[in-house]
């Protein structure tokens, strides 16, 4: 992988570090998470549309092991370097932090983002890290999707060729 690429993956210790500095020096954090399994439009748009709530975008990237167990035996299609590496491409991604766990509560209660961000298929009350960074006095936001793209789309239409 590109050096320029692999210096936004860091491991949650690295994270915590770089979250700090950036803070001291008075940038606001946001966060989002995801699978980024198959990078489509819709994930770019989404990307550049959280990164646009404040200075910072630090990116929660779900492990191989946590998308299957969230989308099934036949996901990911894409192991999480090679994800972590597309989305580390994108001039919107500041960091990316791999995580195990089903959910990003223990990364996000770690990184204590000024922003929380997911898509519009959320209520704001129900993301996971609501209480956190709402008791941290941040701010939780949805953002609306690019209409037509998904990766179950595109995973259909692969197979169906």
């Amino acid at each position: 992988m590109h050096k320029q690429l692999a210096i936004k993956i860091k491991d949650w210790n690295q994270a915590e570090h770089t979250v700090e500095q950036w803070k001291a020096e008075g940038n606001s954090i946001v966060f989002t998470n995801g699978c980024f399994d198959i990078l489509h439009p819709g994930h770019v748009d989404y990307l550049f549309g959280a990164k646009s709530l404040g200075d910072k975008l630090v990116i929660g990237l779900n492990s191989d092991s946590s998308v299957s167990d969230l989308k099934g035996p036949n996901r990911p299609i894409q192991d999480e370097e090679a994800r972590a590496a597309i989305i580390a491409a994108l001039g919107c991604t500041d960091l990316i932090v791999i995580f195990n766990e089903e959910t990003p509560l223990e990364l996000i209660t770690l990184l204590k983002p000024d922003v929380l961000v997911k898509g519009g298929d959320y209520k704001v009350e129900e993301i996971v890290g609501y209480q956190i960074v709402k008791g941290n006095g941040g701010k939780v936001s949805t953002l609306d999707f690019l209409p037509g793209y998904s990766t179950s789309a595109i995973e259909k239409k692969i197979k169906s060729a």
